[in-house]
C-alpha cells in the first residue's frame, strides 16, 4: 500500500478545544460553588498561564475564549440570578490574556471571540495583528455579531439591530479588515538594514482606501505583516444568513446539537453550501461543544457526577437560555411547552420551538449540570470510544470541551481521555510546528487563494512593474 493511500484511508484525527470564558460561570453554571473549583481565581493571571501550560501538556489545539457585550438580563426581566450566581457577569476582556499565556506556552492556540458589531475595524484589525506576531502565528478569532439587547443599550443604541442587517454589516467590516491584514504591506516590506538607514521599503507599503456603507477608512495599516495575516477564522452562524456568511469567509465553524445524527445534517448542510460558494466543503473544520465526566472507572465517572449534579444549577442554565432566545423562560411553569416567538437573537436555536414540543421541564433535565451541552461520563477509554463514534457519525472534525469544576475536569479529561485516544490513533502525540492556522490545515500559515481574502491582497511593487514593462512591450 503506498503512503498515499494510507493517508487517505487513516482515521481522523480529533480537533480538540478547551472552552473558557474570562468569567466564573461559562456553560456549566452553578459549578462555581463546589469546594474544589477555583472559577472565582479567573481575574488572576496566574489562573489562567497555570491553564494554558495543562492544555499545552495535553495537546489541546486551542483554548478558545468565549465573550460577550452586555448582561443576561431576560429572565424575570431583571439579573438578580445573573448576578447571584456569576452566570457570565463579571465578565473581562479575553484578549487581554493571550500575550500572558503566550508567553509560558510554544504550541497552543488562542482562539478569541469579539463582536464586530461594537469595535472599529481599524482598531480591531490593529490589535488582533500584534497579538498575531506577539504569539507567533498563534491567534484566532471567532466573529460575532451579538444578540443582546442589553448590549446595544451599554453603548447608547435603543435596541439590537434586525438579525440580517448585522451580517450585511459584517461582510463590510471583515472586507475592511482583509485589505488591512492582506492589502497594506507587501510581504517583504521590512528590510532592517541598518547599514542603509531602510527599516521599510516605502515602495511596499500601501494606503486602503475605503468608501462603503457602514465604514469608511483611508491610510496605510500601521502593523507589518504577521506570521498569518489574518487570524484563523471561526464562525458560528446557523441562521440561513449566518450560515451563508460562515460558508463564505469562516476556515472553522462551531455547530450545536445533542445528537451526531442531528449534527451530521448540519454537517452535510455546511459543506455542500461551502462547496457551491467556490470553497472546499471538506476542508471546514467543523466542532461540537460537549461537557465530559471522567474517572478511572464508569463507577467513579457516575459517582462524580452525582457529586456534580448537587453544586449545579439548572435555573441559571435556563437564565442563560432565556436571553440566547430572547424570551423570558421564568414566566412558564415546569409542563409548559414554550412557544416559538421570532426576535432578533440566535435563530438557530429559537427555531427549535417552532419545530418541536419542549417544556421547562425539559430543559432542566438537558441543564443536568447547568449547560445544555451534550455530556458524556464514563471512564477515560468510554469517553474515548463516545467521542469517536461521535466524529465518525457526525463528520465533526473535533470539540470544544467545556470546564465543570475548574481546572479539575481539564486535568481528569487529560489524565483520563487523552491517552486511550492516542491509544486508538484518535489524537497526536507530539503537535505539529508551525502557526495555528499550519497546525489545523497542514497547508502553511496564510489563507488560500480560494478563500474571498485573495482579492484584497496587495500586489508586490515587482509584479506591478513587471507588468507595466510587459504591457508597453505588447503595445
Amino acid at each position: 500500500m503506498s503512503n498515499t493511500t494510507q493517508k487517505e484511508t487513516a482515521p481522523k484525527k480529533i480537533l480538540l478545544n478547551a472552552f473558557d470564558m474570562n468569567c466564573v460561570g461559562h456553560i456549566n453554571h452553578g459549578l462555581w460553588t463546589h469546594p474544589r473549583d477555583e472559577s472565582h481565581r479567573f481575574n488572576e493571571l496566574s489562573y489562567w498561564t497555570d491553564l494554558a501550560q495543562t492544555l499545552e501538556k495535553g495537546l489541546f489545539d486551542g483554548l478558545f475564549i468565549a465573550d460577550i457585550t452586555g448582561v443576561y438580563d431576560v429572565y424575570q426581566n431583571g439579573i438578580d440570578l445573573t448576578l447571584k450566581e456569576s452566570i457570565q457577569l463579571p465578565s473581562h476582556d479575553p484578549s487581554t490574556l493571550v500575550s500572558a499565556m503566550a508567553a509560558v506556552t510554544k504550541n497552543l492556540g488562542f482562539g478569541i471571540t469579539v463582536n464586530l458589531s461594537y469595535e472599529s475595524p481599524y482598531q480591531f484589525a490593529r490589535r488582533f495583528a500584534s497579538l498575531d506576531h506577539l504569539t507567533k502565528g498563534r491567534i484566532g478569532w471567532n466573529i460575532v455579531t451579538g444578540y443582546l439587547d442589553s448590549a446595544e443599550r451599554l453603548i447608547g443604541q435603543k435596541g439590537l439591530k434586525d438579525h440580517d442587517l448585522r451580517y450585511e454589516q459584517a461582510e463590510e467590516f471583515l472586507e475592511l479588515c482583509y485589505k488591512f491584514w492582506e492589502g497594506s504591506w507587501e510581504d517583504d516590506a521590512v528590510l532592517k538594514d541598518k547599514a542603509n538607514r531602510i527599516f521599510t521599503d516605502p515602495s511596499k507599503v500601501h494606503a486602503i482606501e475605503h468608501h462603503g456603507r457602514f465604514y469608511n477608512s483611508q491610510g496605510v495599516f500601521q502593523v507589518s505583516p504577521s506570521i498569518q495575516r489574518t487570524p484563523v477564522l471561526f464562525q458560528a452562524g446557523a441562521s440561513p444568513k449566518g450560515m451563508q456568511f460562515a460558508t463564505n469567509h469562516a476556515e472553522a465553524m462551531f455547530i450545536g446539537g445533542d445528537t451526531p445524527e442531528k449534527i451530521k445534517v448540519q454537517v452535510d448542510k455546511i459543506r455542500a453550501l461551502a462547496s457551491e460558494q467556490g470553497r472546499d466543503g471538506d476542508a471546514l473544520k467543523l466542532f461540537a461543544g460537549i461537557t465530559v465526566v471522567s474517572a478511572e472507572t464508569d463507577e467513579l465517572a457516575e459517582t462524580k457526577l452525582r457529586e456534580y449534579v448537587q453544586y449545579a444549577s439548572p435555573e441559571a442554565g435556563l437564565a442563560h437560555f432565556s436571553s440566547s432566545i430572547g424570551t423570558d423562560l421564568g414566566q412558564f411553569a415546569d409542563d409548559e411547552a414554550i412557544p416559538y416567538k421570532q426576535t432578533n437573537s440566535i435563530v438557530s436555536v429559537n427555531n427549535r420551538f417552532k419545530e418541536q414540543k419542549v417544556t421547562i421541564a425539559d430543559l432542566k433535565a438537558q441543564h443536568l449540570l447547568g449547560g445544555r451541552y451534550p455530556l458524556i461520563v464514563g471512564s477515560g477509554a468510554t469517553v474515548a470510544e463516545k467521542l469517536i463514534e461521535f466524529i465518525d457519525i457526525s463528520g465533526l472534525d473535533g470539540f470544544n470541551l467545556t470546564r465543570t469544576v475548574a481546572p479539575e475536569s481539564h486535568h481528569d479529561f487529560i489524565h483520563y481521555v487523552i491517552p486511550e485516544l492516542q491509544k486508538r490513533g484518535r489524537y497526536k502525540t507530539a503537535y505539529e510546528q508551525g502557526s495555528l492556522r499550519h497546525k489545523i490545515f497542514q497547508k502553511g500559515d496564510r489563507l488560500p487563494d480560494t478563500h474571498p481574502i485573495h482579492q484584497f491582497r496587495c500586489q508586490s511593487s515587482d509584479a506591478h512593474l513587471d507588468q507595466i514593462q510587459t504591457q508597453k512591450q505588447t503595445a
